[in-house]
């Protein structure tokens, strides 16, 4: 085989790369408007691979917006150019460019009969560290794995964390305490059924549009009654979220509801502090063995400023990782929503939700 070059993928490779995905793939293939989109978008790494010849090969990797986590989306190489190094050459470029986007992650999913991939991928560091079944479109199952790709400090505070995925588009605080307390009771159940029954006791009945999110007392005292401890750290003594409500009638009604919580935590002795949630106190309390949930603004990781609910799993120098129990878009798969890397200096700005920097937590222990 003639000498190798990698580059960054151009508009020019159209055609030569529907050719090669043509090649490679019997089903699951990028469409030709795929295609131009990821040669435009600028949330992904896409390099392709040359010899004498043309085209020989790609990799495409996915940036997952306001995280540290990458995902190998597609990796393709000719048959002329298979057994001579170029998977391997292309992955390490993909991880050294993927690295210098400040992505500390590199995820991927293979088929679990593709030994070859395995090999390569296990040779390279990549550890598997789950499975799904019929996973492609001809129904084989897939291996996910997972490699560190840039130096992170040792992780100081781990929450082993079961995750679960919402299902509707309003009960994250629900699907993210049902997280946290099944780290610390095995017993617990993550069904739909204990989901809406957590929704109905902690929602807020409106939000900015549509159904009402959940209020941290409201999912503390649900906590509560399921046999934890629970504390609600809340910055603002005012009344929640009614700030990017417009009708009146709304406001009065969450005004009323919030008051209603706050009287039935005191009733029910749900601890609540008034104070800012520091990440040293998440780290602590992690530690300590306790499971936390806190609200963020979404805007950095989907333009959207809405509150939305998630369970912290761990702690280190550089991130914080959460469960988020909502994959956003097509692209992601439920394994890109556990153990989310955020660099602290984002999550700082991520959980403090709208005009008042409010922040919140719900910390719980059994």
């Amino acid at each position: 085989m003639s000498e190798l070059s990698i580059r960054q993928a151009i508009g020019a490779d159209l055609s030569a790369l529907l050719e090669l995905e043509q090649a490679c793939f019997s089903g699951d293939r990028i469409s030709k408007r795929r295609f131009q989109h990821w040669l435009k978008a600028t949330n992904c790494v896409f390099l392709v691979a040359e010899d004498s010849q043309g085209l020989v090969g790609y990799g495409l990797v996915l940036l997952h917006k306001g995280t540290r986590l990458s995902r190998l989306y597609s990796l393709a190489v000719a048959s002329r150019g298979r057994h001579h190094g170029v998977a391997r050459q292309l992955m390490q470029q993909l991880e050294e460019d993927t690295s210098a986007r400040g992505r500390l992650y590199m995820r991927l999913e293979v088929a679990k009969s593709n030994t070859g991939a395995i090999r390569l991928y296990e040779s390279l560091g990549y550890i598997c560290f789950d499975e799904y079944s019929d996973y492609y479109e001809d129904h084989t199952d897939a291996l996910r794995m997972q490699k560190r790709i840039r130096f992170m400090q040792s992780v100081q505070a781990y929450k082993p964390t079961p995750w679960y995925q919402q299902t509707t588009e309003f009960s994250c605080g629900p699907a993210a305490l049902m997280m946290a307390m099944a780290s610390l009771d095995k017993q617990v159940t993550l069904s739909q059924g204990l989901e809406l029954d957590i929704w109905r006791e902690a929602t807020t009945i409106f939000m900015t549009s549509g159904l009402g999110g959940c209020h941290p007392l409201g999912l503390a005292l649900a906590a509560q009654r399921r046999g934890f401890t629970a504390t609600a750290y809340i910055s603002s003594r005012n009344p929640l979220f009614i700030e990017g409500v417009r009708s009146e009638h709304k406001k009065s009604v969450m005004t009323e509801v919030d008051k209603q919580f706050h009287v039935k935590a005191e009733a029910e002795g749900v601890e609540t502090i008034y104070a800012d949630v520091t990440q040293n106190q998440i780290q602590a309390w992690l530690t300590e063995g306790f499971a936390v949930l806190v609200l963020i603004s979404t805007y950095r990781m989907d333009g959207l400023k809405a509150p939305h609910w998630v369970t912290v799993t761990a702690v280190d120098d550089i991130c914080l990782y959460v469960h988020d129990p909502d994959p956003d878009d097509k692209h992601q798969l439920p394994i890109d929503c556990q153990h989310i890397p955020i660099a602290r200096e984002n999550f700082a700005k991520m959980s403090a939700f709208g005009n008042k920097r409010l922040r919140t937590a719900v910390v719980i222990r059994k």
